[in-house]
């Protein structure tokens, strides 16, 4: 029993041992001038939804796809619309019609009343008849772009360059303008989700240049900049405190980043190095970042 109570003591020392060691090298191998946090990486999403209500007729892109703005996603059944459309388009045909007749009628009586044969009651008659006309088409005018348009809305683009996290309805599924179809991943922008110590509030600010790593790419680092420090202090959250940091107060924070070859996706840890020199808290680049890099 003793043996092994030894046992035990001697491995809980070396690991100890061993994790003061790590320890020391890493605040060894942070320079006096660099502050380092860490987050995690965060995207905006947007829930697409028709703005009609019909059955989806077709989807055509699944979870995983990548898709460019304008891109065509789903279709409602359209046999409805299109009946619809063709109704109203016929009906404004003919109001059209009963307005040119309407206009050759009044112009007749007026000109006939000129000359006293025929009264000025029919002349404002005929008048009358054709104002009534052309408001009649106007209103089909109306019918007929309701109409085309919600032939429009029985199709579902991409707001955005993006990909597609989620397939929430399937063909056959009836559609509303309350029921999302697709979850779509935006591509830009990317940012890192993290928290900055009210210590070192004084040593940052919006607008400085970061560097960003990440366990997937070892070595790989991506290009950044601050671009939103909260102004209000929080606890540190629950998914990265420890017993010593439950009562440190933090900001959220919003570093952005580079992510031409969209490597960097939704939760992944990151780490953040930002240089905080006097030149540096000056700099206030923006998307010249990418650009720079």
């Amino acid at each position: 029993m003793k043996k092994r109570l030894f046992a035990a003591l001697v491995v809980l020392a070396i690991a100890g041992g061993g994790a003061w060691t790590w320890y020391q090298k890493r605040q060894q191998a942070v320079p006096a001038d660099t502050l380092v946090i860490y987050g995690n990486v965060d995207i905006r999403e947007a829930k697409l939804s028709f703005n009609g209500t019909e059955h989806i007729g077709e989807m055509r892109v699944d979870e995983g796809d990548v898709v460019k703005q304008g891109q065509l996603l789903a279709r409602l059944h359209t046999e409805r619309l299109v009946a619809e459309r063709d109704r109203a388009r016929a009906e404004l045909e003919a109001a059209r019609a009963r307005v040119v007749a309407a206009e050759k009628t009044w112009h007749r009586i007026r000109s006939l009343a000129a000359r006293k044969l025929a009264s000025r009651e029919e002349a404002d008659e005929a008048e009358a008849n054709w104002k009534a006309d052309v408001a009649q088409a106007r209103a089909l005018e109306a019918a007929l772009a309701f109409a085309e348009q919600a032939l429009k809305d029985a199709e579902l683009y991409a707001p955005a360059d993006g990909v597609i996290r989620e397939r929430i309805l399937e063909p056959g599924d009836m559609a509303t303008p309350l029921t999302p179809v697709f979850t779509l991943a935006l591509n830009d922008p990317v940012w890192v989700r993290a928290y900055l110590p009210e210590t070192a509030l004084g040593r940052v600010r919006p607008g400085m240049r970061a560097v960003i790593t990440t366990d997937s790419f070892p070595g790989k680092e991506y290009a950044g900049w601050i671009g939103y420090i909260s102004p209000t202090a929080e606890f540190t959250p629950r998914t990265v405190e420890t017993p010593e940091l439950r009562t440190r107060l933090v900001y959220r924070m919003r570093v952005y980043a580079c992510n031409p070859q969209g490597e960097l996706r939704l939760g992944m840890p990151a780490t953040v190095t930002i240089p905080v020199t006097a030149a540096d808290r000056g700099q206030t680049p923006g998307r010249q970042v990418c650009q720079d890099s």
